[in-house]
């Protein structure tokens, strides 16, 4: 946890009808920030909350107050918040009512972020106070203030509920998935994510601990090689391959001293670099915080990407060339030609321009594919696309002998344009399928959608093989190894998809394809095994958008909160939440690679009520169903708004997948252990669902879990 928080009085003794001060000292990690008590709730993050229990020994005085907090406007959350930042400090308030020595206990609801990559930690635990020693009779304290009644409402240090909903007073008591619904069976207010169980449960074991919640930065660094070997694809292109000696040689042509010119060259790379890495702060500063869901689902956006991907593709394929307008490129040479540093600036700026044709379809892939994630990814994107395009400019200015060892500019240039091509077609399908699948459409199918990857592969391994030539193609006289290689994993990659089209998972490519459902065709035996099945769970009611719904592995289960309660009590389990999303690439991984191996399933379908809850999914739900939500504002019409604001309310994590597992039967709503992201180490899973049925089974007195 990046927050640690230790507790202090301000006095270790008082007297009856005496103030003391209740402290609360937090600790924050390096480049973590912890929010405070002292600003709105509707704002968004998770105000700092200490709820104390009912007690005749003493009585709060006023609400909590933040020591040196700071102020700001947030311009995610469009609002001002108070957080600190190294350390904080809490501070309330009580009168003592009784003699004796006083312990008090309060929890904790707070939460931590993260600006490096946008991450939120939502904290709980039980915070100890004392013991105060106190002196004076029990008849003063009467005389002080009326001591609390046994069994009275819990007090609240700072009054933060769960983001108020308005709600229709007709609305259907089997509403959705809506906070309305689905906050009341749970608590009357909501609770941050737990990092620890409550008292008599096992303590989460250290696996299932570090896996919860996880950091993205592993698939920004993913994210960011792919950029740089898609920057290293675009110097193999025949708009800018043949610039690289032409700009290498003014450099080391030129009358400046060897170590000037290095630093020429050194400055045009990184101008390089600069531009690049702008275009992506540009494109994050547009998609905002709700900016990543609405590229990723949105059917507007992803038809506008479709046809562009396509358009690009046939352009790489020699159909047309696409330029930028010559007065643009003109202005920047004009600009370049008068020499000096800004002079260096402008030529790359020309470069940039020049190989637009080039470069500007493998540059809209990677914002396109990084639009999809979170408003992190373009600045990487670019900043790893950027260094491989502009390192070799560099490194031959500095080195100008190895210019040597380049091959000579020909027909293989106009090759690798072509195999871009064929990648932005079969890349172009990914974007049709997500606005497919968000809006249930059914216009690409898996099996479609596998048959148009098998032709493309297929074609693109015929004219690797010189089978037929396009429009810009030289002659083939021979076949380089190269070439034959390039073949080979063509033909390998079509020969790997055709059983999908009989129903294999396909599990290295799950993020990418369709959803795995109804087949026309099933393996024939002796194929792949195909994964464990579920039996039937004696579901009890029909669940509720099971029509367009569905679990992978023949799991059955609910897409609706309220349904997932009752059945639950009912079948005396335990809930497992999967928030997920039609465009999410890493549930489909989880899915095909962790939840079919049988240590995960066959928990899953026995000892779990599992409700899949997409955040994505654009269903409009029935009027009497929508809602504000005092979180942005915003009315929330759909299935996947209400998920998603179900999410982020209670839990704090706006990301997917996010797993999270806890008892229906318990009115705190309060996850069992910690909730985990995305882990894709099957024995970390399985112990996760393990260490939560023991939660669940200590709760009810039953014997551990095996």
């Amino acid at each position: 946890m990046p927050t640690h928080l230790s507790t202090a009085l301000s006095q270790p003794t008082a007297k009856v009808g005496q103030e003391v001060e209740l402290l609360v000292n937090a600790r924050i990690d390096d480049k973590w920030h912890l929010y405070a008590t002292d600003f709105s709730e509707d704002v968004g993050p998770v105000v700092f909350t200490l709820k104390f229990a009912p007690s005749a020994a003493y009585a709060l005085v006023g609400k909590p107050q933040s020591v040196h907090s700071h102020h700001q406007m947030d311009e995610v959350f469009k609002g001002e918040v108070a957080f600190w930042e190294k350390t904080g400090q809490i501070r309330q308030r009580i009168k003592v009512l009784q003699p004796g020595p006083l312990a008090i206990k309060a929890e904790a609801d707070y939460q931590s972020c993260t600006d490096v990559d946008g991450r939120c930690v939502p904290g709980n635990e039980t915070l100890a106070f004392g013991p105060l020693q106190v002196s004076g009779a029990a008849a003063a304290s009467a005389a002080a203030a009326p001591a609390a009644k046994p069994g009275a409402p819990v007090a609240t240090a700072a009054a933060v509920a769960a983001p108020a909903v308005t709600a229709p007073a007709a609305a259907s008591p089997v509403a959705a998935a809506t906070p309305a619904a689905v906050v009341a069976p749970l608590a009357p207010a909501p609770t941050a994510v737990t990092n620890e169980t409550t008292a008599g449960a096992p303590a989460v074991s250290a696996a299932v601990a570090a896996a919860a919640p996880v950091s993205d930065a592993g698939g920004l660094w993913s994210f960011g090689v792919l950029a740089f070997i898609s920057g290293l694809a675009a110097l193999l292109t025949p708009c800018v391959f043949p610039m690289v000696p032409m700009t290498v040689s003014f450099f080391t042509g030129a009358q400046d001293s060897r170590g000037r010119g290095i630093l020429k060259a050194v400055v045009y790379g990184l101008s390089i670099i600069v531009i690049y890495t702008l275009i992506g702060v540009v494109v994050a500063r547009l998609l905002g915080e709700d900016g990543p869901n609405f590229m990723a689902t949105h059917w507007l956006p992803n038809l506008l990407f479709f046809v562009v991907f396509v358009v690009f593709g046939l352009s790489f394929l020699g159909l047309f060339e696409i330029t930028l307008p010559s007065g643009l490129v003109n202005k920047a040479d004009a600009q370049a030609d008068k020499g000096g540093w800004l002079g260096v600036f402008f030529m790359a700026f020309t470069l940039v321009l020049v190989s637009f044709s080039c470069t500007g379809p493998i540059v809209a892939t990677v914002l396109g594919l990084a639009a999809r994630g979170q408003t992190l990814a373009p600045v990487v994107g670019m900043l790893g696309f950027s260094l491989a395009f502009a390192l070799p400019f560099t490194l031959f200015a500095i080195f100008p002998s190895w210019l040597k060892s380049l091959p000579r500019s020909g027909g293989w240039l106009n090759t690798v344009k072509v195999v871009l091509g064929f990648v932005e077609l079969m890349l172009a399908l990914k974007f049709l399928s997500m606005v497919d699948l968000a809006y249930h459409w059914g216009i690409l199918t898996r099996d479609v959608y596998l048959v148009l990857w098998v032709v493309l592969s297929a074609l693109l391994g015929l004219y690797l093989l010189g089978k037929f030539r396009l429009s810009h193609d030289s002659p083939l006289e021979h076949l380089s190894v190269g070439r034959l290689l390039m073949a080979v994993l063509a033909f390998s990659f079509m020969t790997y998809l055709v059983p999908g089209l009989f129903g294999a998972p396909l599990p290295l490519l799950a993020g990418y394809l369709p959803p795995q459902s109804r087949h026309d065709f099933s393996l024939a035996a002796g194929g792949p095994a195909p994964p464990v099945q579920a039996t039937a769970n004696a579901l009890g009611e029909t669940p509720r958008f099971g029509d367009f719904l569905e679990l992978p592995h023949g799991l059955q289960g609910y897409f609706d909160l309220p349904q997932a309660i009752r059945a639950a009590k009912q079948a005396h389990k335990p809930i497992f939440i999967d928030f997920t999303g039609h465009a999410c690439v890493n549930c489909r991984k989880m899915e095909a690679t962790v939840w079919s191996d049988p240590a995960v399933l066959t928990q899953l379908q026995n000892d779990y009520v599992v409700v899949a809850l997409y955040v994505d999914d654009k269903t409009e739900l029935p009027q009497k169903e929508w809602y504000t939500s005092a979180r942005d504002h915003q009315q929330k019409t759909s299935l996947g708004k209400q998920n998603a604001d179900l999410q982020v309310t209670r839990y704090g994590f706006n990301a997917q997948p996010y797993y999270v597992l806890f008892n229906p039967d318990d009115p705190t709503g309060k996850p069992l252990v910690a909730p985990i992201a995305y882990e894709p180490n099957v024995a970390q899973f399985a112990q996760f669902l393990k260490e939560g049925r023991r939660s669940y089974q200590a709760r009810h007195g039953a014997v551990a879990a095996r």
